[in-house]
């Protein structure tokens, strides 16, 4: 199957989540990516009664799933490429906004996080080769 994008934005989750949790951190994560690139971001929405909705994204987003292991991988690689990612740390099941959520990622040295998820967005080959590993979440 083509795709009429040149870029791809992937989610790469840890496998052990709750489906509580990996729905959260997924929204998280791609609420990330929407801000660092909101040209992302279509048309707004209207229904045949011209009620408007909100715009979303204008391409899918692709969901993965994996063991710790292919989190980390997948979060070396893309900092190894250069592309910016969006982390979500078991930390941060116990904060409670985004200041605290900020501090809890920076007590923390890179390759010491404790990932659950990392969201990322840019070249389809690139972001295909950063997800290796990885699963489609079921």
């Amino acid at each position: 199957m083509s795709s009429a994008f040149d870029t791809k934005i992937a989610v790469v989750l840890r496998d052990d989540l709750a489906g509580w949790q990996a729905l959260n951190v997924t929204a998280f994560l791609v609420s990330g990516i929407t801000a660092a690139t909101p040209e992302l971001v279509g048309e707004p929405y209207a229904d045949a009664d011209g009620t408007a909705y909100l715009p979303m994204l204008g391409q899918p987003v692709m969901v993965f799933a994996g063991h710790a292991a292919v989190v980390r991988a997948a979060h070396g690689r893309a900092l190894g490429r250069g592309l910016r990612i969006a982390v979500f740390t078991a930390d941060l099941f116990a904060t409670g906004n985004d200041a605290d959520n900020r501090a809890a990622v920076a007590k923390v040295g890179r390759d010491d996080l404790d990932l659950v998820g990392i969201a990322v967005h840019g070249p389809r080959n690139a972001v295909d080769k950063i997800v290796k590993g990885a699963r489609m979440h079921p």
